[in-house]
């Protein structure tokens, strides 16, 4: 195996290192185009140096997708019970456009732990889908086949994203702004803390389990899928990459169409059936980046279309609301289509080297 220039290793982790800060907190319509670049570089040390560890780890152990899912919630838990505390502050949200939403809030809050559901589950899952999923499925989309699984950091590079994410959550937890002066109570952090390492340990045992991941995948199915006639049904491959991404829509949509408890239900029952759905197809033959673009890319593409119906956190003019919702079509579009059109471009050089005489190359090496 070839090793690569520290130079051209770094691209891709300063690309998610600066990505995923824009995922978490503008894609969605919470800040104005103005007001993006300093949240980007003010919350890329702990969303972004957050995203990298995920992926390392990840990518270092062979946890796979399932174990960055699964690495991404126990972040998420971190980030909402632990650093800024949301979770557990009833009046995070009260100096905000959206302090309306705290009477749907307390409808389904857990007794003795004093937190609402519903938000544990909207912070948590748009952590996993926006925060970490969905950057570090474009940025390695961009990349080779060869390379999208293999690590980007070195020791060094490590305890770089490690000390950025420690120094950012530190600094939100300390700041006014961050914390809101709110401090849980030592019960309430001794169950975040909890339910974190359930998740890692979670993740970890993959390790057991799953098998090496392959660093590229099998040349030959098109973007649109494999044909499978006559294979038999235990050998079919994934379905189209259309379909895992409607999954992941139902799933992140659907969530929020009942308040209360029976929406906290729903929500946990079709984020257990994706997951299930998920997980099955990714192991059968041939999933390949198409599916995975796809179905990391799909949450985002829901959160900017919305966007336009969403306040941003602070008061904002309709124009300046409206100029930023744009903008952040305008990205993801080209952040998505960029993706596409790279993946596109890799699968087809695959296949016309698959289709070459031996001793032929049919393509330049990339």
């Amino acid at each position: 195996m070839t090793i690569e220039p520290p130079r051209r290793r770094l691209v891709p982790a300063i690309a998610l290192l600066l990505l995923a800060p824009w995922t978490a907190e503008c894609s969605w319509g919470g800040f104005t185009l103005t007001g993006m670049p300093f949240v980007v570089l003010l919350l890329a040390p702990m969303y972004g140096g957050a995203a990298l560890l995920i992926r390392e780890t990840a990518r270092r152990l062979g946890l796979g997708w399932p174990g960055i899912a699964l690495l991404a919630a126990a972040f998420g838990v971190v980030q909402a019970g632990l650093v800024d505390q949301s979770l557990f502050n009833p009046g995070f949200l009260d100096d905000t456009e959206f302090a309306d939403t705290r009477a749907a809030a307390e409808a389904s809050l857990v007794p003795g732990l004093g937190f609402s559901a519903r938000q544990a589950v909207d912070y948590v899952g748009n952590h996993v889908v926006l925060t970490i999923c969905a950057p570090i499925a474009l940025v390695e989309s961009y990349l080779g086949a060869g390379r999208r699984t293999r690590p980007w950091l070195g020791r060094p590079g490590l305890t770089v994203a490690a000390l950025l994410w420690l120094g950012g959550s530190l600094l939100v937890f300390a700041d006014d702004g961050g914390r809101k002066n709110f401090l849980a109570s030592p019960t309430q952090l001794a169950f975040a803390t909890g339910v974190a390492l359930a998740l890692i340990t979670a993740a970890l045992l993959r390790r057991r389990h799953a098998g090496p991941s392959p660093v590229a995948p099998t040349p030959g199915p098109t973007l649109a899928g494999p044909p499978h006639a006559g294979r038999p049904h235990a050998e079919a491959g994934p379905p189209r990459p259309v379909w895992p991404a409607l999954v992941v829509v139902v799933a992140y949509r659907g969530s929020t169409v009942a308040p209360g408890w029976p929406g906290v239900t729903l929500a946990l029952a079709l984020a257990t059936v994706a997951a299930v759905l998920l997980t099955r197809w990714s192991r059968r033959p041939c999933w390949e980046q198409p599916h995975v673009l796809a179905t990391g890319a799909a949450g985002l593409v829901v959160a900017a279309a919305l966007a336009y119906t969403v306040p941003t956190y602070a008061p904002a003019s309709p124009a300046a609301a409206l100029v930023g919702d744009v903008a952040i079509s305008v990205i993801v579009l080209l952040l998505v289509g960029g993706a596409w059109w790279r993946v596109s471009r890799s699968a087809a050089r695959d296949r016309r080297r698959a289709a070459a005489p031996a001793g032929r190359p049919a393509s330049p090496p990339a």
